[in-house]
């Protein structure tokens, strides 16, 4: 069985796992249903203070992370990679995550996550070496790493035998699927008491009838 691999380029390593190490991403993790390695990118840092950014040319606010730096991470990362794993740099110009990238990334052996920092990486090496710009949305965060969680946890869930079961995929948000083709949002939940605080549990849900009840968990969606 082949283990799915993550690998993160970062200034900082001791960031992860993070909450990857907890609730389901950590149970798989502990299973051994994936595998998460961080790589610092400071260790072909210059100087005696391992030194990794520099001034932008044309001038302007910040720092920018040198492109001979991240170049040789990504090259030394890569050694420990699966064959093929695409660099993929975590920035607010990239194309937005959404589900189905979600699971395009999980049927590969292993990604390799780039943390952008500061004012963000030389553009050449963007160019040069990254296979994928990709955005969790139209905001700015302080700096890539805190992007990785959220991106990981979306993919990981999806990896087999993490969540023990394929029907608790089919019936989320972006995965149910109406009549026409269009992704729809996860209908809503109920569980007992079936009265609290005076409102109740819609009566189809009640009902035992399972044809209205798919049919009314669609309209919902």
């Amino acid at each position: 069985m082949n283990i799915f691999k993550a690998q993160i380029l970062t200034l900082f390593p001791e960031l992860f796992p993070g909450p990857l190490a907890h609730s389901i991403t950590g149970r798989a993790f502990e299973k051994g249903l994936w595998n998460l390695s961080t790589y610092d990118i400071r260790t072909h840092g210059t100087g005696n203070h391992k030194s990794v950014d520099d001034t932008p040319y044309g001038g302007g606010a910040g720092m920018v992370i040198r492109p001979d730096i991240v170049a040789a991470a990504i090259r030394s990362a890569k050694k420990d990679m699966p064959k093929g794993s695409p660099v993929i740099y975590l920035t607010p110009t990239g194309e937005k995550f959404d589900q189905p990238m979600a699971r395009k990334f999980a049927k590969l052996s292993g990604i390799i996550l780039l943390c952008g920092h500061y004012e963000g990486i030389d553009q050449r090496v963007i160019d040069k070496e990254v296979d994928h710009c990709v955005s969790l949305g139209d905001f700015v965060l302080t700096g890539g790493e805190v992007a990785v969680f959220p991106m990981l946890d979306s993919i990981i869930r999806l990896l087999p035998n993490v969540l023990g079961g394929d029907n608790s995929l089919h019936e989320e948000s972006f995965d149910i699927i109406d009549k026409d083709g269009t992704p729809l949002l996860e209908y809503p939940h109920y569980t007992r008491p079936s009265i609290w605080e005076e409102m109740e549990v819609p009566e189809v849900l009640r009902s035992g009838n399972h044809a209205k009840i798919k049919d009314w968990r669609l309209e919902q969606a």
